[in-house]
């Protein structure tokens, strides 16, 4: 399930065209993403290492699944399809909200995402791809968030920007 290509977005995610998924990244060109949160049953959220051989954020704890849905995809599908791929995990989804990132990361390339992020939940334990996932592991929400604000630099920048957000909606639908 190779994904070379992006699909070009404006800043109302309105599709514009496709670019080589390495280009896109080198320009900084805005393209579609998503990003996938999994909880369990405890509320504890599911997060993974991303592999060592990742083209950026290498080694970098992050959600459980993120990736770019091709041209002819449904978002929605398409995430639940990478979400077996690299997790070997199948549940359903929501969609959270989406948001609009900027940022240079290594290897000189620039991460500028149109990112919409879905939840689920699962108690299902995940049989992850090891040319994606290193590690993985559930966390609770307040361990995480101890951890990311102890450590801003193990953790992806859009897994940084999302989490207050889902943690925020995830709190208040609990409540």
């Amino acid at each position: 399930m190779e994904r070379n290509s992006v699909v070009l977005v404006d800043r109302e995610d309105a599709a514009l065209g496709e670019m080589d998924k390495m280009e896109a990244h080198r320009l900084g060109v805005l393209h579609r993403a998503f990003s996938i949160f999994i909880f369990n049953g405890n509320g504890d959220m599911l997060i993974h290492q991303r592999a060592k051989g990742k083209y950026h954020g290498a080694g970098l704890w992050t959600n459980a699944c993120c990736s770019h849905p091709q041209w002819d995809e449904d978002i929605a599908e398409s995430a639940k399809e990478r979400l077996v791929f690299e997790m070997g995990l199948s549940c359903s989804l929501e969609k959270a909200f989406s948001f609009i990132y900027n940022i240079p990361v290594e290897n000189n390339l620039i991460e500028h995402e149109y990112d919409h992020v879905f939840y689920g939940y699962t108690d299902v334990q995940p049989d992850p791809n090891p040319a994606e996932i290193q590690n993985y592991r559930w966390i609770s929400l307040g361990q995480l968030e101890q951890e990311v604000d102890a450590q801003p630099q193990d953790f992806t920048y859009w897994f940084k920007m999302a989490l207050k957000r889902i943690i925020a909606d995830f709190t208040a639908a609990s409540n």
